[in-house]
């Protein structure tokens, strides 16, 4: 049985218009980085849009600003890129998706760790791709609540990876 925690998930951006999402979803935000409340998690996503916010300087700004004030600053796939250009990353080890690792290690004064789900660097938590960050999910989870709540919260969601295709690939 997973308790009842005081943890509460909340969508942030620049407006409060809604948000489409690069395969068409839409999602609309629950605060503006105006009037959101004090984060104990940052996590910036990752997608497509990383390559065009990238440039968008109220972005970064209130990245480099949130992830000063909050426990952990936490990215999954192309976030990474946003959180280098903020500086959070900077100097720093991260996980990052493997068609993008030679992106932002070209970009300097960043270590980009290959061939890890995610990398823990101090407070900054960087995964790989979707399924990478439900690993480091889980991994924070266990920070903050300790491994048996942890495991629950596997447990409850069903993530025991057994990745189909797996045995159909020849040996390498």
């Amino acid at each position: 049985m997973i308790r009842e925690q005081d943890d509460t998930t909340v969508l942030i951006a620049e407006r409060r218009d809604v948000v489409r999402c690069n395969k068409c979803m839409r999602v609309l935000p629950d605060h503006t980085f105006d009037d959101h409340p004090p984060l104990d998690v940052l996590l910036v996503p990752g997608g497509n849009g990383t390559r065009t916010e990238v440039t968008n300087p109220v972005l970064i700004e209130w990245i480099r600003k949130a992830s000063d004030q909050a426990d952990w600053t936490t990215s999954v796939c192309t976030g990474a890129l946003l959180l280098h250009e903020a500086g959070a990353a900077r100097g720093r080890r991260v996980a990052k998706h493997h068609a993008f690792e030679d992106t932002l290690q070209a970009r300097g004064n960043i270590t980009v760790v290959r061939d890890a789900r995610y990398v823990v660097d101090g407070q900054l938590v960087t995964s790989q791709g979707v399924s990478a960050g439900i690993d480091m999910a889980l991994w924070l989870v266990g920070q903050l609540h300790g491994c048996d709540h942890a495991r629950a919260v596997r447990r409850y969601i069903q993530y025991e990876p057994a990745p189909p295709y797996l045995a159909d690939e020849p040996a390498r």
